[in-house]
This record gives C-alpha cells, sequence and structure tokens, in this order.
C-alpha cells in the first residue's frame, strides 16, 4: 500500500497518520480543536531503534563499538525510524497499521510496526521491534509536541515521578538519580508505577498520557510546546539500560493517551 497520508475518525476525534513522513503522527483533533503543534518536524514521531540522546553517537552491540551519524553534535538523537518513509498495512476507519524497515545507517536488519488505534475518548500507540537475523540492543519511545497554549491558557503538566536522573552539561543522564525538581525541563524521570502525566488546558481539556514503561522525558524549553515522552529506557540507554530484541522476542511499547473535556 501507500505512504500517503491517514485519516482516522472515532467520534468528534481525528488523528492524521503520515507514514510518508517518519510514521508520525500528524495531527490529533478533538471536537475540532488541533493539540499537537503542526509542522514537518512536529506532531507526535516514533523514537526507534533507540530514543534521546547516545553519547557521541557510539554503542556497545555485543563486542563492537557501532557508530551512528551525529544529527545532534555531539550526540546522535532520537533514532532513524522519524527520518525514513513507513509503509501501509492495514487501515480501518479507527486504526492504522504501518511499518518500516531498519537500513544503513542501524547496523542491523529488522522491521518496526506501529499500530495507531483511536477511540472517542483515546488514542492507543503500540510499537514493535523485530530482528531479521541477529539479536540487537534497542528502545522504544514517543515524542509528541503538544501545544502550549490553547485559547490563550497555558498548559499545566501533573505528575509525581519516583526519581529525576541527574542531568550532565552534555544533556545526559550522569547515572546518578535526584529528587525530582521544578522545570524548565529537558529531562527524565522514573516512574515505576508506570509513566502517568496529565496536562491540563484550563476549562478546556485535560489529556493523560499512560505507559507501563517507567521512563518518561519532558521537555517544556520551547514557547509554543510541551512534550511527555514515555519511552523503555533514557537517554544514552543503548549503552546504560540496553533491551535486547531477539529472534524469538521482539521490543514492544504502548502509550494511551485519553482524554476529557472540562
Amino acid at each position: 500500500m501507500s505512504n500517503e497520508d491517514i485519516t482516522l475518525t472515532a467520534g468528534d476525534a481525528e488523528v492524521i497518520v503520515r507514514p510518508g513522513n517518519g510514521g508520525r503522527i500528524g495531527g490529533l483533533r478533538i471536537g475540532g480543536t488541533q493539540l499537537l503543534r503542526q509542522g514537518d518536524r512536529f506532531g507526535c514521531f516514533p523514537m526507534v531503534p533507540w530514543a534521546g540522546r547516545i553519547r557521541d553517537g557510539r554503542f556497545l552491540d555485543g563486542g563492537i563499538v557501532r557508530q551512528m551519524p551525529l544529527n545532534s553534535p555531539p550526540h546522535a538523537i532520537h533514532g532513524t525510524a522519524r527520518d525514513g518513509a513507513w509503509r501501509t498495512a492495514r487501515v480501518t476507519e479507527r486504526e492504522a497499521v504501518i511499518t518500516h524497515e531498519l537500513t544503513d545507517p542501524w547496523p542491523h536488519s529488522g522491521r518496526v510496526t506501529q499500530i495507531v488505534a483511536l477511540a472517542e475518548d483515546s488514542l492507543t500507540l503500540t510499537m514493535s521491534v523485530e530482528t531479521y537475523d541477529d539479536s540487537f540492543p534497542a528502545q522504544i519511545g514517543w515524542h509528541p509536541w503538544f501545544r502550549r497554549t490553547l485559547d490563550g491558557a497555558d498548559v499545566t503538566l501533573d505528575f509525581e515521578p519516583a526519581w529525576q536522573e541527574e542531568r550532565g552539561a552534555d544533556h545526559l543522564p550522569t547515572g546518578n538519580r535526584v529528587e525530582p525538581g521544578p522545570g524548565p525541563w529537558d529531562d527524565c524521570f522514573g516512574m515505576p508505577g508506570g509513566v502517568d502525566v496529565t496536562l491540563t488546558w484550563p476549562h478546556r481539556l485535560e489529556l493523560k498520557v499512560a505507559s507501563r514503561e517507567e521512563w518518561v522525558v519532558v521537555y517544556d524549553e520551547q514557547a509554543e510546546a510541551v512534550c511527555v515522552e514515555p519511552q523503555t529506557g533514557p537517554p544514552n540507554g543503548l549503552n546504560t539500560r540496553p533491551r535486547l530484541v531477539t529472534p524469538l522476542e521482539p521490543l514492544e511499547a504502548t502509550t494511551i493517551w485519553s482524554w476529557r473535556r472540562l
């Protein structure tokens, strides 16, 4: 099937899926209100086969040191799949399944599958990574750009992490866990019971970002948007907390966004 844009609808909720632009969610409208920042780089893009930054673009793959392109010098950031086209495997009114083949510069062959499922009050994103050959370390994450302001009112964030990853001068975790501090943030937090972050646009909408994964990066240093990024490990996790994709066991993760009007 083609990689043209896909529109899903459920009640007054509408989602645009863009396989041809990195497999990202291009828009989420609730009652006609767009919740995601618009633009080719924004929406909500998949972070795979790693999430966030890799220090100096290098990670240990078995006994081999791999070098990824430094697309955010001096680091590599957010994986390779957001830069490539995805293919549409299946579409119904409320669900789309899209796939992406892992290729150079990633050193292993494999496939990423993303399922986008819309309901009247929720959006469920499920992603899996499988290998065709060797086992390899990987991460999964999502990078949504939620609009900071709706009708002149700024969004508020409510979450209760167990810890914050101490951030070094290079924007990567030092390995120390510290008490969560006040924003603005470009920081990773630990939520052992699962990611649970509530965004509230006063008098308009409440949206909860949830996942069984225990890592979330919150980024709110831009005036236009805030990002709440569930992921399977912290930044630089290919080096510090690798998750292994094997021929018998793919890596899979899910995030659910649910909302209610205020």
